[in-house]
């Protein structure tokens, strides 16, 4: 994902219905740092450390953690 400290977000948020993760992305919220939060829900944490995956409660996207 982008770093957010020199590229503002800008992201469309929640635009796809699955996103790939890294262990280096964590913790990781829905909308994610990159994803523009004017247009979207709520920031939730997800728990994708246990099952692998997880969908956010409010939009729906499947977040999958890839390593």
């Amino acid at each position: 994902m982008a770093d957010t400290a020199q590229n503002p977000a800008s992201a469309p948020a929640n635009a796809q219905r699955r996103y790939e993760v890294s262990r280096a992305e964590l913790p990781l919220s829905c909308p994610t740092a990159e994803m523009a939060l004017w247009n979207s829900h709520p920031r939730v944490y997800l728990p994708l450390e246990a099952e692998g995956e997880c969908a956010c409660p409010y939009c729906g996207a499947l977040f999958v953690l890839i390593d």
